[in-house]
């Protein structure tokens, strides 16, 4: 491990194409089981608004489903319908008139993994027919686990609907403002499920070799990409591994972030898992930053580490070390939500503040907030 370094690498500017964050600490996009038919309410305005407050660079919105067969559960987010569309954009406003932050959105399919419960509720499968279920779409016709009811395979016209529903989304995206787009293609979900020779059993051009798997997922960002005003970025998430004895695997995953560079994707955001019920996971701080050395060493496009990355000296290093561009941090922001602060303290950096919470810097802190000044009579 690096010793430190002054300024801290975590607190230096990063690019992402031509976005420019304040500094590498990435919220990570994390579903909230809260919309209702894919608009968000309330607790969207509350929990994306004090997100934005943390002193992270980057905000990305949870899994945003394309289509409403794409949700993941009856509460996921969409961004499918004109209501769905205002209802984000009230929470966006709300959001940037209290925060300079960079917000981007994962746009994603479940796929196969549709219809589920949200996982306060069991997380199981709704089937077809149970109230809040309906039937899944899928790359083949393989369930998730044995005993759930098997998705229908997508034919022509339905990658073609799904593909357009990408293109839809990003073009709502795109209306909304929203400064990057991450295309998920991660933890089990539709275009992951493409990639995998677990869940895809097709034998036309989207199955078999390599070069098949990885074609609708190409298609699908090519798509984006283009739909997408070009001054701002586009990336993808991966499971580097499917931790499953022939699944998808970290040299398919370099393949495909080398077949996304020379597309202009902007970043690979890296984690791992999700396609199978049967991975053999062994957790530990910061176990998937080796994926993302790889490819960061092997592709070099910038790279977002995830996974158990708690401690701020541990992110300093990661970054220090060049193992990776940024680091992504989910439910360890959901427990500290000013992480970022907590973190640039330990470190000796700044983060930006509102000013309404300027008069909350600790004494032993004195520079911890840009440009803080406070007075009283």
């Amino acid at each position: 491990m690096s010793q430190p370094t002054f300024p801290p690498r975590l607190f230096e500017p990063l690019k992402l194409g031509q976005l420019d964050i304040d500094n590498r600490i990435v919220i990570a996009p994390m579903c909230q089981y809260s919309a209702t038919e894919g608009t968000p309410g309330d607790w969207h305005l509350i929990h994306l608004g004090h997100l934005a407050l943390s002193g992270a660079g980057l905000l990305i919105i949870e899994a945003t489903a394309v289509e409403v067969q794409g949700r993941i559960s009856p509460g996921d987010l969409g961004l499918y319908s004109d209501a769905n569309e205002e209802g984000l954009a009230r929470v966006l406003h709300a959001t940037r008139a209290y925060s300079p932050i960079k917000i981007a959105m994962q746009l994603g399919h479940a796929g196969r993994k549709a219809s589920s419960r949200a996982p306060w509720e069991g997380g199981k499968q709704i089937r077809p027919g149970e109230p809040g279920g309906w039937k899944a779409y899928a790359p083949s016709p393989v369930p998730h686990s044995p005993t759930e009811d098997p998705p229908i395979a997508l034919d022509a016209a339905g990658l073609r609907r799904v593909r357009d529903a990408f293109v839809a989304a990003a073009r709502r995206a795109a209306r909304l403002g929203i400064d990057g787009i991450e295309i998920h293609a991660a933890h089990g979900y539709l275009l992951h499920q493409f990639l995998s020779p677990i869940a895809n059993h097709r034998d036309d051009e989207y199955g078999g070799s390599l070069e098949n798997r990885m074609r609708f997922p190409l298609e699908v960002f090519d798509a984006v990409r283009e739909a997408f005003p070009a001054e701002r970025p586009v990336w993808v998430r991966v499971s580097a591994s499917d931790w499953v004895p022939g699944g998808w695997d970290l040299d398919g995953t370099v393949a495909f972030s080398q077949a996304l560079k020379a597309r202009s994707c902007a970043a690979i955001h890296v984690s791992s898992g999700g396609v199978s019920p049967q991975q053999a996971i062994t957790l530990g701080a910061g176990y998937q930053v080796p994926f993302a050395a790889r490819i960061k060493a092997e592709v070099g496009l910038p790279t977002i580490a995830v996974g158990l990355i708690t401690e701020p000296a541990h992110a300093e290093a990661i970054i220090a070390d060049g193992q990776a561009d940024a680091v992504s941090l989910a439910r360890a922001m959901l427990y500290d939500p000013r992480w970022p602060w907590h973190a640039a303290a330990e470190l000796g950096a700044q983060v930006k503040a509102p000013h309404q919470y300027w008069r909350s810097q600790p004494r032993e802190f004195k520079d911890l907030f840009e440009n803080a000044a406070f007075g009283a009579r």
